[in-house]
């Protein structure tokens, strides 16, 4: 009887610590079913930009051939999710003399904005995004990204998003939640994990290592560009690999599956097994480039150029673009 009670009271412990209920993610990519399954155990982050859509609920509308709810507009969050400003996510800060924008935050301003989600050390975290489209998708993996430098492991993304949720007919919330603060620590700074201006420089004229822009083919080819970015074209020698071709093209917008992202890198001469570095307009896009590489390809050598064209041109850099005659 006496050893009964000292291991209620351990489990009990256990339990008020949170070790109990944390899991372990599968993969880098989860689905709606197994989040289902696991809602009490992971700590669950909405990424977004529209606080207002995160408290709404969602609009559906009669399939006149199949009678059956077809949903019309997003809305909501899966129970228990934390809403996070993807516009906070981020941040402008000057490196090498220069104001960069839109860049991650430096190590302790990073533990304390997630700390204030709720995570704890122990969180096994799945981010979500709306899903409806590949800005969507890549929302998650550049905070998933962040993270992963900053030393969180458990965690993962949720495939299609809210709108794959929504879709399999799961509960969805409108309920804001007021997490307390959590005790979430980054533990490291993998700046394996990160390209420098330099290190882009060195791979452009030693080409030993792959560019990878994952910019619309328009901003890739210069016939158009970002506000933000100060020059039209792409970095020389960089390999097109677009944002849109990473996912489904409608909602919900899934990651395609691994041998598809390989065929697709190949036709786009993209060797999968190469050491790379993404980038995009400010890291967002690349992000995504970087996770399918990294985390779905398992090519541990892939590496985010997070200042990305913003620094990149900034710093005046080399540029190459389509001549139109």
């Amino acid at each position: 009887m006496k050893m009964m009670k000292i291991s209620l009271a351990l489990l009990a412990g256990f339990m008020v610590s949170g070790l109990v209920q944390a899991a372990t993610v599968p993969g880098p990519l989860v689905d709606a079913a197994w989040l289902a399954k696991n809602l009490k155990q992971v700590t669950i982050l909405d990424v977004g930009t529209d606080p207002q859509s995160y408290a709404a609920k969602p609009v559906f509308a009669k399939d006149k051939k199949t009678g059956k709810d077809v949903l019309v507009k997003i809305g909501g969050h899966v129970p228990g999710a934390a809403f996070v400003d993807y516009k906070k996510v981020r941040v402008d800060r000057e490196v090498n003399g220069v104001k960069v924008e839109m860049i991650i935050p430096v190590k302790a301003d990073f533990e304390k904005f997630v700390q204030a989600l709720g995570v704890n050390r122990d969180s096994a975290i799945v981010i979500v995004s709306d899903g409806l489209n590949n800005l969507d998708m890549t929302m998650a993996t550049r905070l998933y990204w962040q993270l992963k430098y900053y030393g969180q492991d458990n965690m993962a993304i949720l495939n299609g998003g809210l709108a794959q949720w929504i879709t399999d007919g799961n509960d969805v919330s409108s309920e804001v939640a007021q997490p307390g603060a959590g005790n979430w620590q980054a533990t490291a700074e993998r700046k394996e994990l990160l390209a420098s201006s330099e290190d882009v420089a060195a791979a452009m004229k030693k080409k030993s290592v792959q560019l990878m822009d994952n910019r619309p083919i328009s901003q890739y080819l210069g016939t158009a560009k970002q506000p933000y970015v100060y020059a039209k074209g792409h970095i020389p020698g960089a390999k097109s690999f677009p944002n849109e071709i990473m996912t489904e093209a409608g909602a919900p917008a899934k990651f395609l599956p691994t041998p598809e992202l390989k065929q697709l890198a190949s036709a786009m001469g993209i060797k999968t097994n190469k050491s790379t570095i993404t980038y995009c307009n400010s890291g967002h896009l690349a992000s995504g480039g970087w996770f399918i590489m990294h985390e779905l390809m398992g090519n541990k050598s892939a590496k985010l150029y997070d200042g990305s064209m913003n620094e990149w041109t900034l710093e005046k850099r080399p540029v190459t673009a389509m001549k139109m005659e």
